[in-house]
């Protein structure tokens, strides 16, 4: 199983991605300061070389938690999409960012408010945009 932290591993982007999320970092909020870390040190790609086992911008994905509770699905998406009663996590959130970029079979990792770690596996890519031909969702 392989392990990617917020701010240490070097991902892959979508050039697309990277640009609409840039967009919304505040580079002197450091609440934003895990996503800006992913930004500064991602791989680029073009959407239509992105991998299709990599967590992309409204991605649906099937997740684990590391603690050992049943699998859910979340849909990663911008802030003003997000609604966590639906399964929609921001990008800008902590596990929002731990997600970006992450492929099937790694662990997320981020750091909750309280400083506590938290983890979760991908398990599964269930809906990943640029997979389905859509280069510019």
């Amino acid at each position: 199983m392989n392990v990617v932290s917020t701010a240490a591993a070097i991902r892959t982007l979508s050039e697309l991605d990277h640009v609409r999320v840039a967009k919304l970092v505040d580079a002197g909020n450091p609440a934003h300061a895990g996503v800006q870390a992913l930004l500064d040190n991602a791989d680029l790609v073009a959407p239509t070389d992105m991998a299709p086992d990599v967590v992309t911008m409204r991605s649906r994905v099937r997740v684990a938690d590391a603690s050992g509770a049943g699998p859910r699905e979340l849909t990663l998406v911008y802030p003003s999409e997000a609604d966590a009663t639906q399964g929609q996590v921001s990008v800008l959130s902590p596990i929002g960012t731990a997600l970006l970029g992450a492929k099937v079979g790694e662990m997320a990792q981020w750091a909750q408010p309280d400083g506590r770690a938290a983890a979760l596996q991908v398990q599964a890519l269930l809906f990943q945009p640029e997979a389905s031909g859509d280069y510019l969702r």
